[in-house]
């Protein structure tokens, strides 16, 4: 599954850039609601962990869910956060069981219903989930340090968890789906030119890919992209747009994220 490849580069390419990082660096506050690199690698490994609970349980993760156990989160005693390594171990232990979840994805058919906080979905768009938090939350480290990122057209499958969950970021919100479903062209890290959805001129999102990342992801407001927004409903969406599973969240503020040599 090319998916979980991706992860697995996506995680490498994480993995690079913490190992840059000075032992002060891991307690300082990212962009990101004030999580510290400890905070954001944890988040990471212990969500980690809980896809392999719905990955080879889902049974178990569903009836975990329904009960509201905390146990979800960490997916056992040994992944309470409260228990884990800090700092360049902690980027270890991450890494090294991010490699194990790769195997694991690699194996499974793509076509396998996997179940997770948001709506159940196919095990290739699972590993694209991870990818997508792997990737944005990698962001959130890039930010604090103010690092340029070499972007690759990898976040192909961001752009395209962007683009599928149009729906759930509305119907999460509790709100009526608009029928009339924007069209989205975006120009790829590489030069090359994706398009999803019948074309209009009057709702549609256009622009640079990485930054329709950073939007559905909620890494940036749209006020700090120079994406090109047409229509009430390609405005609405990407106002809000969110990915990723969990309630509804706000964007950042604009300017409250804005880093533009990435």
């Amino acid at each position: 599954m090319q998916q979980a490849h991706d992860l697995r580069e996506e995680g490498d390419e994480l993995y690079e850039l913490v190992g840059t990082l000075k032992a002060g660096d891991w307690d300082r506050p990212t962009p990101f609601k004030s999580w510290t690199v400890n905070d954001v690698v944890a988040h990471l490994h212990t969500t980690d962990l809980v896809a392999t609970v719905a990955l080879e349980e889902p049974d178990r993760f569903r009836a975990m869910v329904r009960a509201g156990e905390r146990a979800i989160w960490i997916g056992g005693a040994s992944a309470n956060p409260s228990d884990l390594p800090k700092g360049a171990e902690l980027g270890e232990r991450w890494y090294a069981y991010l490699g194990e979840l790769c195997d694991r994805l690699a194996g499974v058919d793509p076509s396998t219903r996997v179940p997770w906080f948001g709506p159940d979905m196919g095990a290739r768009m699972f590993a694209t989930a991870r990818q997508m938090e792997t990737w944005s939350h990698g962001q959130d480290i890039y930010d604090l340090l103010k690092k340029p990122r070499n972007n690759t057209d990898r976040i192909k499958n961001i752009a395209v968890i962007g683009v599928r969950t149009f729906g759930w970021t509305f119907a999460n919100r509790r709100e009526e789906i608009p029928a009339d479903v924007p069209y989205v062209r975006l120009a790829a890290p590489s030069g090359d030119t994706w398009e999803w959805n019948e074309p209009s001129d009057t709702n549609f999102v256009k622009g640079d890919a990485v930054e329709f990342c950073h939007v559905v992801t909620q890494g940036r407001n749209i006020a700090d992209t120079a994406l090109e927004v047409a229509g009430d409903t390609a405005t609405r969406w990407m106002a809000v747009a969110q990915c990723f599973a969990g309630g509804p969240e706000t964007p950042p503020a604009p300017g409250e994220r804005h880093w533009t040599d990435q």
